[in-house]
């Protein structure tokens, strides 16, 4: 019970280093931790015309930030967002991709944009 209180405190603190550092880029943080049926999107972020489903890692690599995002945890993000935006018809008009924030002990966090593609994209999701 300790281990799962602590994980949730360090998860908390990479998600707020991650909003931080996207609102100094000039993105607008939408939501944090939003919980769908299909799923739960850590940030969701927009700047300009785009929105940023943003999937947050805490681990020591990059590498190991990226591998831990899977397939199975790609749909479940990409459902959770499908389900978020329909509910967000005013955002419809943007394009919308899904990102990643590594944030790594004692460095500054990572983003990769765009980080996937959903197997199925409709042509207006990418500007």
């Amino acid at each position: 019970m300790a281990d799962r209180r602590r994980a949730e405190r360090c998860g908390r603190w990479a998600e707020t280093v991650a909003a931080v550092s996207l609102q100094t880029k000039g993105y607008t943080i939408l939501d944090r931790r939003v919980r769908t049926k299909a799923g739960e999107v850590d940030l969701i972020a927009r700047r300009s015309n785009v929105t940023a489903f943003v999937e947050v890692k805490l681990r020591a690599s990059i590498d190991a930030a990226l591998h831990a995002v899977n397939a199975a945890s790609k749909r479940r993000i990409e459902r959770a967002a499908e389900l978020w935006m329909a509910r967000r018809p005013d955002l419809a008009e943007g394009g919308w991709r899904y990102d990643i924030i590594v944030v790594r002990p004692w460095r500054l966090p990572v983003h990769v944009r765009q980080a996937w593609r959903p197997d199925f994209a409709p042509p207006y999701r990418y500007p």
